[in-house]
C-alpha cells in the first residue's frame, strides 16, 4: 500500500504541467519536458521536468533532474523547495490545496523533515568494494549479457556484491526489501584512487533491475571522477550511464572510457593529461544536451576536440538491443574520425 506521500506525488504527476505551471512559473514548456533553472523557480534551463511518462516506461511522469547539480526528485520536492517548506506536512497540505483534496485531521505527532539518504563516504565506499568480488560469472554478469553486453574486456572497475545494502525512501513499498544482489562499480579519480561506488541492485536471477523505487545510486565523492574502462590515452569516449559505455566497447572493446553517472557529473570530468579528443556518447534528452554543451565550453581552452557521438533511439544500448552489434557499429563509424575508425573498431 503506497504511502500518502507517494499517493500524492503520483496525483501531482497526473498533472505535472499544472504543477509547473504553478510552482516553477520562470520555465516554459519544450516538448515533453518543463525547463527551468533550479528547483526554487530561478530562470533558466539546467532543471528539467518530465510531463509525460515515456513510451517505453523509463522515465515517469513528475521526475525532474538537475543537470547542473545532479538533484533529482518529484513534484513533492519541487512544491517544498519552491516554497521554502521545511517539513513534509507543510508540503502536503499545500499539494492537497493546490489538488483540491480534504485536509487530514491535525496530528499531534512531531512532523517530519522530507531528506535524502546521505551520499556516503569515500570509505565507506571502499568498504563496500573491498566486499565485492569480480564481475565474471556472476548474476551481474548476467544482467549484462541479457543487454547484449558480453564482452567485458578492460572492465575491472566492474564488481559484484550478492547481498547490498539498499536504503529504502519514501517512494518504496513499506515492505521492501533491505538488500538485493548489486553491481558495483568503483569510482576513480585521475590518479587511480578510488573515491566512491555505483551500485546498481538488481534480481535474484539478474534478469532485471530490482523492484525499488531507486535502482542505481552513487555514493562517495563522485564530482570531477568517474567509472574507468581501459587506460586514458589520447582518445577517450565519456558518457553517462555504465550501460552506454560497455555497449559501445561490444564494437569498439578497446577504446578508452570512462562513465561519469550522472549528465552533472558527466559534465564536470576532469580531463586526464594526455587527452586531445573526447568523443561524448551524449543521452537524447535535455540533460545529455546540456552536459555536451559544458563540456565542449570546458574542453576547448584546454585544446581538447570534442566530438558528440548521437544514438539512434534514447541511447546507446537501446540500439545496441534493438539493432544489433552490426548496425551499431555501421553508426558508430559514420561518426568517428577516420582514423579512430581504424584504430577502435572491432572487425565484424
Amino acid at each position: 500500500m503506497q504511502s500518502p506521500a507517494s499517493q500524492i506525488a503520483a496525483t501531482l504527476a497526473d498533472h505535472a504541467e499544472a504543477v509547473c505551471r504553478r510552482y516553477l512559473s520562470n520555465g516554459r514548456r519544450e516538448g515533453r519536458y518543463w525547463l527551468v533553472g533550479d528547483v526554487r523557480n530561478t530562470p533558466g534551463r539546467s532543471l528539467y521536468v518530465r510531463l509525460v511518462a515515456s513510451p517505453d516506461g523509463r522515465g515517469q511522469a513528475g521526475k525532474w533532474t538537475d543537470a547542473q547539480s545532479g538533484d533529482h526528485g518529484d513534484l513533492l520536492d519541487v512544491i517544498s523547495a519552491s516554497c521554502d517548506h521545511r517539513t513534509l506536512r507543510e508540503t502536503l497540505d499545500e499539494a492537497r490545496r493546490f489538488l483540491t483534496l480534504p485536509q487530514p485531521p491535525p496530528s499531534p505527532d512531531r512532523p517530519r523533515m522530507r531528506s535524502k539518504a546521505p551520499t556516503g563516504t569515500p570509505e565507506a565506499a571502499r568498504r563496500l568494494l573491498a566486499a565485492s568480488k569480480p564481475i565474471a560469472g556472476t548474476i551481474a554478469a548476467t544482467h549484462l549479457a541479457g543487454r547484449l553486453i558480453t564482452d567485458l574486456t578492460g572492465c575491472e572497475a566492474l564488481n559484484f556484491h550478492p547481498r547490498c545494502w539498499y536504503r529504502p525512501s519514501e517512494d518504496d513499498e513499506p515492505d521492501v526489501r533491505p538488500a538485493w544482489p548489486a553491481m558495483i562499480a568503483a569510482v576513480t579519480d585521475l590518479d587511480g584512487t578510488v573515491t566512491g561506488v555505483h551500485r546498481t541492485w538488481l534480481t535474484r536471477d539478474g534478469s532485471a533491475k530490482a523492484p525499488v523505487a531507486y535502482p542505481r545510486r552513487a555514493m562517495g565523492h563522485l564530482l570531477g571522477n568517474g567509472i574507468r574502462f581501459g587506460t586514458a590515452g589520447p582518445v577517450m569516449i565519456a558518457g553517462e550511464g555504465i550501460e552506454t559505455l560497455l555497449s559501445l566497447r561490444q564494437v569498439m572493446p578497446m577504446v578508452p572510457a570512462i562513465a561519469g553517472t550522472s549528465a552533472a557529473h558527466l559534465a564536470a570530468i576532469l580531463f586526464p593529461a594526455a587527452l586531445r579528443r573526447l568523443y561524448v556518447a551524449r543521452d537524447d534528452d535535455p540533460a545529455g544536451a546540456g552536459a555536451l554543451a559544458t563540456l565542449t565550453e570546458r574542453a576547448l581552452p584546454a585544446g581538447i576536440e570534442i566530438v558528440p557521438l548521437e544514438p539512434m533511439l534514447d541511447d546507446f544500448n537501446s540500439d545496441l538491443t534493438a539493432f544489433g552489434r552490426d548496425r551499431l557499429a555501421t553508426t558508430i563509424a559514420a561518426q568517428l574520425r577516420a582514423d579512430d575508425a581504424g584504430r577502435f573498431l572491432a572487425p565484424a
